[in-house]
């Protein structure tokens, strides 16, 4: 069974994601999370893409195609989480530095983005995730993004 497959259920909706990360609109990148192992270190977020999005209005009119910045964004808030879900309760995770980013086709609105992130390592100073992007179980995105755990006092 694919990943993209395995939404039998909603494991967080946006108002425990809100609780979570310190993202607000516009940049609450993660709409649902629907798969977490946390033995396995894995977990599945999605985000729904809307025409109705700000940054289609400037990204391209006419041809509307969801910045890959804000791609890997929604992926590093979905590592965010587990991240969260490991024990760091106290902590924020902020992204510190992406590695062997590719992008592998446009986003585009209507697409259901699953966001895929695994615990390469994980500490209490901070990790790295193993993170993807798919569209129908086609790839999209993938990037190595570490993080710093940082108390939202420091901020």
């Amino acid at each position: 069974m694919s990943a993209d497959t395995r939404k039998s259920s909603v494991v967080f909706g946006i108002k425990e994601i809100s609780r979570i990360l310190p993202h607000r609109y516009p940049f609450l990148l993660v709409d649902k999370i629907i798969y977490l192992n946390l033995e396995e270190n894995i977990i599945i977020g999605v985000k729904n893409v809307t025409m109705n999005e700000r940054f289609f209005q400037g990204h391209f009119p006419g041809a509307p195609i969801m910045p890959g910045v804000l791609v890997l964004e929604a992926m590093a808030q979905t590592g965010g989480i587990l991240i969260h879900q490991k024990g760091h309760f106290e902590k924020t995770a902020v992204l510190m530095s992406l590695n062997n980013a590719k992008f592998r086709r446009p986003v585009v609105p209507g697409d259901s983005l699953h966001l895929h992130a695994s615990g390469v390592l994980l500490s209490s100073k901070g990790g790295k995730v193993q993170a993807k992007a798919t569209v129908n179980d086609q790839l999209v995105a993938e990037a190595e993004i570490g993080f710093a755990l940082v108390a939202m006092d420091q901020l």
